[in-house]
């Protein structure tokens, strides 16, 4: 047997050494894990204020372990979440990891660019894998980032947090049923007013940055579940309204998604205007969520009176767990690699529509 399994290996029965003196030839299964062990790689803001904090709440994983390029910074995650020092690792060792029985899944937080070299290489070790949004820049990215993991047979999650909270659910859920007939429009914006005055990755080209990649996923994958549909086609508009700060990158995009029932998607997406709205119209009623994509106090109501108002602990800690029992249990993922690449392709065509100021087919 391969050193590095961590799914099998000798054990001696429950009732002592004899028992494989009776079956020396027996290999017994390695009794499942009540928690899964979770490496963080990149320790930035969403890591340290979000994840970290999360993983203190979960109930099917904990932290196990950090990868970060800061020796510094993760002696002191080390200490302050008691996981032991070999659970340390830096960007070039990262691939000892497949050696750490401790680590069961490498939860990659990283900007854009660098999401597929390290999806690839938790999956070359054998680790299940947890990608943050948006899944890649390119479609050609996403799908390698599919196929390495099939290949290697392990898990692919996208970080959607969203598709695991209560009252999103209950929206993708009428996005299926129609409960006042058929969708004529939804409303999707997202964004923010970014504040920051000094350049940072998400405003640069080279990192992917930008306020569609950032949080134009969020209105691209809410048309999709409110709808249940995938787009035909798009059209698009980008702007720059601080140029000295977004060199190459768009700070606002508007874009308007055609389905194919003939239901219409009004989105848009910036780092200049605080948006934060999910509507849907129907041929019978409306219904929607304000806000729709915060970390907390997510909400809506319906036409008819209902309210969308169940309460949840923390999206992170649901998000999490939700993706360890999928793994420990080998069902399929809530948001598998394969609906993040679909977000990818919509937004490759919105950057093509945006460029040459027409309509593109999906």
């Amino acid at each position: 047997m391969h050193p590095s399994s961590r799914r099998t290996f000798l054990r001696h029965a429950a009732s002592g050494g004899a028992a494989l003196a009776l079956a020396p030839n027996l290999l017994f299964q390695t009794p499942p894990k009540e928690k899964l062990g979770v490496a963080l790689v990149g320790l930035g803001y969403y890591s340290t204020n979000l994840l970290a904090p999360a993983l203190q709440l979960t109930k099917h994983c904990y932290l196990a372990g950090v990868v970060s390029g800061s020796k510094e910074k993760a002696e002191k995650w080390q200490k302050q979440y008691q996981f032991p020092e070999r659970n340390i690792y830096n960007y070039d060792n990262f691939d000892q990891i497949a050696n750490n029985p401790d680590i069961d899944v490498v939860y990659v937080v990283l900007p854009n660019t660098l999401h597929r070299q390290f999806v690839e290489r938790a999956a070359r070790a054998g680790k299940q894998v947890w990608c943050e949004k948006p899944m890649a820049p390119t479609v050609a990215d996403c799908e390698a980032m599919i196929k390495i993991c099939k290949d290697n047979k392990v898990q692919l999650m996208i970080g959607y947090r969203m598709q695991h909270e209560p009252n999103t659910q209950e929206f993708i859920k009428m996005g299926k049923e129609k409960p006042v007939g058929k969708i004529r429009l939804v409303t999707a914006a997202a964004g923010f007013m970014d504040g920051r005055t000094q350049p940072h990755w998400r405003q640069l080209k080279s990192m992917s940055g930008g306020a569609l990649f950032d949080m134009g996923v969020y209105s691209i994958n809410a048309a999709r579940y409110a709808t249940g549909e995938e787009p035909i086609a798009v059209t698009a508009q980008q702007f720059v309204h601080r140029p000295e700060l977004y060199k190459g990158v768009d700070e606002t995009m508007l874009f308007n998604l055609e389905f194919p029932s003939g239901a219409m998607a009004q989105c848009s997406t910036s780092f200049y205007m605080n948006l934060n709205t999910l509507e849907v119209n129907a041929e019978k009623g409306s219904y929607k969520l304000s806000p729709f994509q915060s970390y907390t106090g997510v909400k809506g109501s319906t036409s008819w009176g209902k309210m969308l108002d169940a309460p949840i602990e923390n999206q992170q800690a649901k998000q999490m767990d939700d993706n360890a029992l999928a793994i420990m249990n080998k069902t399929a993922a809530l948001v598998p690699g394969e609906e993040g690449l679909r977000d990818i392709r919509v937004v490759e065509a919105i950057f093509k529509s945006a460029e040459k100021g027409k309509r593109v087919l999906i």
